[in-house]
């Protein structure tokens, strides 16, 4: 189920991103990175929770990890810092155009990687 949650998650962030990318990346450029960004680190968190093995382990907690504090840092500046956030990116709010999804899944996914460690 989690993995599942997470193909999802890469595959609306990449969606997201590229439209925005493509479409009006001079609006909000820091934004629209930032959201190709979060897409990046769903599709390796996703093959590496996917994928057995010690490798994958460390790349998924080391994925989870940066999802969580990318999360938490740019849902913070987008509360403080509206203009530099014009439009929404993924982490924005601590996700909450996503219903802070983008915040409890990387806490899972490193709940689910300490527990059948």
């Amino acid at each position: 189920m989690l993995v599942a949650v997470y193909a999802i998650f890469a595959l609306a962030a990449t969606s997201r991103a590229g439209v925005q990318i493509a479409t009006k990346f001079h609006e909000a450029p820091l934004a629209y990175v930032l959201s190709a960004v979060a897409a990046v680190f769903y599709i390796v968190a996703t093959i590496a929770l996917a994928r057995s093995g010690s490798t994958s382990r460390r790349v998924a907690l080391v994925s989870c990890s940066i999802e969580l504090v990318g999360v938490l840092t740019v849902g913070t500046f987008s509360i403080f810092d509206r203009q530099a956030f014009p439009d929404a990116t993924v982490w924005s709010v601590y996700g909450q155009g996503y219903l802070f999804i983008p915040l409890v899944l990387p806490i899972i996914g490193l709940y689910w990687l300490r527990r059948t460690a």
